[in-house]
């Protein structure tokens, strides 16, 4: 009876470390670090539509998915969308964060923004509080140093942008430009945590 309570006994206490063991391995498991690209997304001034851009894919979408949940976010001259609500099928939401961009390192979990209407849209385009500076003498905008965005992707994924420049392309004032070239760089999490770093 006691070699049988010894077994007993043995089998419990190595059934247990071995438990404490995976919850251990499972609890400091790490993610992934997350990678930052440097891209340019080119649209030309006359146009109409929005060029569509994937931060997965890290490229800009056909127009022909523009009712998809193939992108992320949508940039017309000012003005910046994100997949959600008003401006298409997907649940993207956004931040628009202060501060500096290489020192952000974690993404909120809520208090992201969406397209409720085609009016109130989550990232601001206003000429005095929005995301931009312009310049009236030459008839140019530039991003506003220190502000950036962090997505909450159409596929559940962290990211965080800024807009690093708009070049001009064909601009002889006070023409308008033939294309506006948007330089963006972002950092991506593939593995859905919110470590940005």
């Amino acid at each position: 009876m006691k070699m049988k309570t010894m077994k007993l006994s043995v089998l419990a206490l190595a059934l247990m470390v071995t438990g404490f063991m995976s919850c251990t391995k499972d609890d400091t498991k790490e993610s992934a670090p997350a990678v930052t690209k440097t891209d340019s997304i080119s649209i030309p001034f006359s146009t109409s539509h929005y060029a569509f851009f994937s931060f997965k894919n890290g490229a800009v979408v056909p127009i022909t998915d523009s009712a998809s949940t193939n992108w992320d976010f949508g940039v017309h001259f000012v003005t910046l969308i994100v997949n959600s609500h008003a401006s298409g099928p997907g649940n993207a939401g956004v931040i628009t964060e202060e501060g500096v961009f290489d020192s952000f390192t974690t993404a909120p979990e809520s208090g992201y923004a969406y397209d409720t209407t085609s009016t109130q849209l989550a990232i601001d385009d206003g000429l005095t509080t929005g995301w931009y500076n312009y310049d009236d003498a030459t008839h140019s905008f530039s991003p506003k140093a220190g502000r950036f965005f962090v997505f909450k992707t159409t596929d559940n994924h962290y990211v965080k942008m800024e807009i690093t420049g708009v070049d001009y392309s064909g601009f002889i004032p006070p023409n308008p430009p033939t294309t506006l070239i948007y330089k963006i760089r972002y950092t991506y999490q593939a593995d859905g945590s919110r470590n940005l770093k």
